[in-house]
């Protein structure tokens, strides 16, 4: 073999390497974005772009999302502290068990938990957790148009979301609550909201939300856990529920924070059905807000809203009771489509800030 026939040789062969490298990378670059960003899954009756669009909506800040204390972080407080937390945490997770219909400390709710609406106790990300609670509170509320602090904010769940009676803001029981809120907020500065606090704010349609697309969702992805009839499903010992009623007299009543269509629908697309999360989201857009349009068209429970918002223009553009200073119907209020309230509201806002 001739000295030319070898460096062509090392060249094919080096040629070769290379080509061999690059695809290494990239199969390696491929697995990276997986890790990252998950399988997009592919629904056939929709384009595919839209449904990686609407995955992105979710998945898009997941690693700057806020986890909340871990479990050791507690381990930093006092004894007289932990005791707090932990029973605050206790009363968040089987709130029936001490303040249902059949609780042991006093009856004040509808047998619902404070988890069932705020998932992991209260610290799972876009799961309606407490991250920012103690950071924010006291703090001006439009719903009620005061300053509110933290125990008339529970309050308000209790009245609302759990449909039954306010706590004595004295008791032992508000004091752990308030505890365990301030647990949850370790390390937020003051006045600040983490990323992936509260409800996921998802996209807008550019229709209306339909109850009857919406019942079909239910009973293909909801109605295993929370019944058909919407019930839910009770725990053995009938305190509290395994599943909550998504409607009837023992679901959260018209003045709960989650009767807002918006409210709902993020929450259901961060969160269920069960197994879903923020980065893992089984539902698309469209499907959770027909889904939330149809449990909340659903019959429940009634709280007279007279004396709430007090100043109309502070209204929310899905709030489904007039009257309203927009001109927009009170059904498009509640079922959407929701842009053009809000375009009118933004407009009418710098009108009236010039």
């Amino acid at each position: 073999m001739s000295p030319d026939d070898s460096v062509v040789k090392l060249i094919r062969s080096l040629k070769l390497l290379v080509t061999l490298l690059g695809v290494v990378l990239g199969l390696l670059l491929i697995l990276l974005l997986i890790l990252l960003f998950g399988v997009p899954e592919f629904d056939l009756a929709q384009p595919p772009g839209k449904k990686l669009a609407e995955m992105k909506s979710v998945n898009a800040d997941r690693h700057m999302m806020w986890k909340g204390p871990s479990e050791k972080d507690i381990s930093k407080l006092s004894p007289t502290e932990q005791q707090m937390v932990g029973y605050g945490k206790e009363l968040i997770v089987h709130t029936a068990d001490y303040l249902g219909p059949k609780g042991s400390v006093k009856h004040l709710s509808n047998g619902m938990n404070c988890q069932n609406c705020h998932l992991d106790a209260g610290g799972k990300p876009w799961g309606n957790n407490y991250f920012a609670v103690q950071a924010t509170y006291p703090k001006f509320r439009a719903r009620s148009g005061k300053i509110e602090t933290q125990a008339k904010r529970i309050n308000d769940c209790f009245e609302r979301s759990l449909n039954g009676e306010s706590l004595n803001e004295q008791s032992n029981e508000m004091a752990a609550l308030l505890a365990y809120m301030k647990w949850m907020g370790t390390g937020v500065p003051a006045k600040q909201v983490p990323e992936g606090s509260g409800i996921y704010k998802i996209h807008d349609l550019d229709r209306a939300a339909d109850p009857v697309a919406g019942k079909a969702v239910y009973e293909q992805k909801c109605q295993s856990c929370h019944q058909p009839t919407g019930e839910g499903v009770m725990a053995p010992d009938e305190k509290s529920y395994l599943f909550p009623p998504l409607w009837g007299k023992h679901s959260y009543n018209t003045g709960a924070g989650l009767f807002r269509m918006s409210n709902l629908a993020g929450y259901v697309k961060a969160n269920m059905p069960l197994g879903a999360s923020y980065d893992a989201p089984q539902l698309t857009d469209e499907q959770a807000w027909d889904v939330a349009a149809f449990i909340n068209s659903m019959p429940r429970p009634q709280k007279d809203l007279s004396n709430d918002w007090p100043d109309l223009v502070s209204k929310p553009f899905d709030h489904p009771f007039g009257p309203y200073a927009d001109p927009f119907p009170v059904k498009q209020h509640k079922y959407g489509p929701f842009t053009p309230i809000k375009d009118w509201q933004k407009q009418h806002k710098n009108s009236n800030t010039r």
